[in-house]
């Protein structure tokens, strides 16, 4: 099941998603993105946008990936319930990838709508510092660790 806790950060917002796979860590990434700008339980599911994002190595895809979400989320003002993850490239994402990879993912919600949706904080972009992504050997398990410049 994936998951993501917000570490210790004075000004920024320092995320680290888990998943039981890349694709797991992915969605966990994004549900961490959401959360950290609204009340997801506020909102409802009576639209939809397509999110895709592609990039040369895993990291790359990742820093693109939390790009569309955000853009989705600020820029498009569109209130994210809930995401699903449509389709990538390679069938089996892999955190050592490189090469083109793609993901393709559903949003589910409604426009954004400040109050209604408990507006928290704005997320200016992702960044490459400290990003890390790491598959533990025993269970195969991935963990992304990433910073938000808010």
């Amino acid at each position: 099941m994936p998951s993501y806790r917000f570490l210790e950060h004075a000004t920024d917002a320092i995320v680290e998603a888990k998943g039981q796979d890349t694709r797991d860590a992915f969605l966990a990434a994004a549900n961490a993105t959401v959360d950290l700008t609204l009340d997801r339980d506020s909102v409802l599911q009576k639209e939809h946008r397509v999110v895709e994002a592609r990039g040369e190595k895993t990291d790359y895809l990742l820093f693109n990936w939390l790009e569309e979400i955000i853009f989705v989320l600020i820029t498009d003002g569109f209130a994210i319930r809930r995401i699903t993850i449509e389709e990538t490239s390679p069938a089996t994402l892999d955190c050592d990838s490189e090469g083109l990879l793609y993901m393709r993912a559903i949003a589910y919600g409604e426009p954004l709508d400040l109050a209604k949706h408990g507006f928290k904080v704005e997320i200016k972009a992702p960044t490459f510092h400290d990003m890390e992504i790491v598959r533990d050997a025993a269970d195969g398990t991935v963990t992304m660790r990433f910073l938000l410049d808010l």
